[in-house]
């Protein structure tokens, strides 16, 4: 027989055993130790019990509460086990029974669907179970009508509170389930939305780089056709304008590469035409200006100075990061002054903000899209950002790549 087939035979139904860590385990064996000890100290109360018997059903308990976590239908069946056994050796209830609440628990927190009810309905039939073995040879007794009556309400009462005890730990298990999905339902939700802002932050990128391409192919073919209509008169305009369109090939293909090559839509849409002309380092004083118009006091320092022209994307790349960040300055500052420093290196750029927080501001929460948006936006150019809070000051560092031009 093949050895896989047999694994395979052997391998536990779906859903029997569930992943749980190596201190969870630990606890599990802790907890079992002790509650061993303590079922075999109970048995020094009743010295008349049968010690196999004894040993024999506290053990089943002791199983069923060590499985309760890795395997709840497993547990059950245990803990049902142990509980015929002990009816069929006619032992009186002892502490060992009352791993049952523990198990009952796991069923409503950790079980399947099938599992979770089938705890549901052991309640009941527990509950019935105690009352028939502890009150049956009273019941068939041949009593005087209002002794049997007498103990048929204390049956009944005390199916009512076997009942109680057993759907209050199933209810228990039951509510810890709940606000486990309603934890994991909340932790989903989030991770959706960043996805939805990571998504819309490339659908943004995308419309900047159909401009940018399309501002580019544009001035290639400009120039190309005045390059072959000067030809023949004036061959330096056209050397000129080849050098041009070189310049704006490659730039136009460092931005494809850098920007659209790493989106992972291939169609924009109908929403991808451009909102107007696309920010470059030029419009940096104009923002600036609305930051200063709104009271902010506003230092700016840029050293050393871009050697040349940067590429569009890491023009759009800082425009789109600085905006977001005086932005978050705007909405969480303190009043105080704002620090922005940039650092144009031969193969990067160095950018920061720096501003004081409100005590009650949050403008690192996790769920934000702003800071996802800038992140994303150093991402697709290759670069990294960092931002957070410290000591009452609110920081935002990035580097973005900067890939050299020849003329």
């Amino acid at each position: 027989m093949d050895a896989r087939a047999t694994t395979e035979g052997l391998r536990m139904p779906r859903g029997w055993i569930r992943d749980v860590s190596p201190g969870q385990w630990l606890i599990d064996s802790v907890l079992g130790a002790v509650f061993a000890l303590a079922s075999l100290a109970w048995r020094g109360l009743y010295g008349d019990m049968s010690p196999a018997w004894f040993f024999l059903v506290v053990a089943s308990m002791v199983a069923a509460l060590m499985l309760s976590r890795v395997s709840p239908p497993l547990a059950l069946a245990v803990a049902w086990g142990g509980a015929i056994l002990q009816m069929l050796a006619g032992l009186q209830p002892t502490f060992a029974n009352t791993a049952i609440f523990v198990v009952l628990f796991a069923t409503a927190a950790y079980g399947t669907r099938a599992v979770y009810w089938a705890g549901f309905a052991s309640a009941f039939v527990g509950a019935f179970t105690i009352v028939a073995y502890l009150y049956g040879v009273a019941w068939t007794s041949p009593d005087v009508p209002g002794l049997l009556w007498d103990r048929l309400t204390a049956g009944v009462l005390m199916f009512v509170a076997a009942l109680f005890a057993l759907l209050l730990s199933w209810t228990l298990g039951a509510l810890y389930r709940s606000v486990v999905r309603a934890r994991e339902g909340r932790l989903a939700q989030r991770h959706a939305e960043e996805r939805a802002a990571a998504e819309e932050e490339r659908g943004r990128i995308a419309r900047d780089m159909h401009d940018v391409v399309a501002h580019s192919l544009a001035v290639v073919i400009a120039q190309a056709d005045g390059a072959r209509y000067a030809a023949a008169s004036d061959p330096d305009a056209a050397t000129a304008a080849l050098g041009t369109i070189s310049q704006t090939a490659r730039a136009a293909l460092s931005d494809v590469r850098l920007l659209l090559t790493q989106l992972r839509h291939g169609q924009f849409g109908s929403g991808g035409e451009a909102e107007g002309p696309q920010p470059t380092l030029a419009d940096l004083e104009g923002l600036y200006a609305q930051v200063r118009a709104a009271g902010v006091d506003l230092r700016v320092d840029v050293d050393p100075a871009p050697p040349g022209t940067p590429p569009a994307s890491a023009q759009l790349a800082v425009y789109r990061i600085l905006q977001e960040a005086l932005t978050n300055a705007l909405r969480h500052g303190d009043g105080g002054p704002v620090d922005v420093a940039l650092a144009w290196l031969p193969d990067r750029v160095e950018l920061m903000v720096r501003n004081g927080v409100r005590p009650d501001a949050r403008p690192s929460e996790p769920g934000g899209h702003g800071l996802i948006g800038m992140r994303e936006r150093a991402q697709l150019v290759g670069g990294r950002l960092d931002a957070g809070a410290d000591a009452g000051v609110f920081t935002v560092r990035a580097v973005l790549p900067v890939e050299r031009r020849s003329a």
